[in-house]
């Protein structure tokens, strides 16, 4: 991994020099209804949208949803993992997209309608809203784990063993209570609902202990 200065890094998704937004963050919590309408599935529809990106990048990709027991879910895909770059010290700097806006749909008129029928909005929205969430990120360069609560960063990032082999990006996260609880999803129902994404075959797993 090639270690450069952040100045000339372009923002193309999310602002690289913020890496936490914290009004951003509170204006999202401020309003759940608005930004979580539906509750849990809209926030699975958030995640899920990026594996769909991959998927597209790539031609085809694998998304598995998984609804545990805990009323945590747990979305994980087959993609080249989120953008993670090597400033001019030699730290680890992940694309800031839990933490901060996506700057091609967060307030834009024009967002991604998801299928749900509400604007997409961002990964920020899924972390401000949940109390506590894990960013799993595989690259061909290096892996690590990350975990946040309420959008905040509570470690860094932490190296994981790494295969070259196996790129992807996994998010667990345990939605606020005040949302929709899980209980109200089936496998079937969101089947139906990411069939808006032709390149990417969805893998649905109900509740089950862990």
């Amino acid at each position: 991994m090639e270690m450069r200065s952040r100045s000339p890094w372009q923002n193309t998704t999310h602002d690289w020099a913020s890496t936490v937004d914290l009004d951003h963050l509170r204006h999202i919590r401020r309003h759940p209804a608005l930004f979580a309408p539906g509750g849990v599935r809209h926030l699975i529809l958030e995640v899920v949208a990026y594996a769909a990106d991959e998927a597209g990048c790539k031609g085809g990709g694998h998304c598995r949803i998984a609804l545990h027991s805990d009323g945590s879910v747990c979305v994980a895909d087959d993609g080249r993992g989120t953008d993670t770059r090597l400033d001019d010290r030699g730290r680890a700097v992940k694309k800031p997209v839990i933490s901060t806006k996506d700057l091609r749909f967060f307030d834009h008129p024009d967002a991604q309608i998801l299928p749900d029928g509400h604007p997409r909005r961002g990964m920020s929205v899924v972390a401000a809203l949940s109390d506590h969430l894990e960013h799993t990120n595989r690259r061909s360069d290096g892996a690590w784990i990350q975990r946040y609560e309420r959008g905040i960063a509570v470690t860094d990032l932490i190296p994981l063993p790494h295969d070259r082999t196996m790129t992807g990006t996994t998010i667990r996260f345990l939605a606020s209570p005040s949302l929709t609880a899980t209980a109200a999803l089936t496998p079937d129902d969101l089947t139906a609902l990411t069939a808006a994404w032709p390149r990417l075959t969805l893998e649905v797993h109900g509740r089950h202990p862990g």
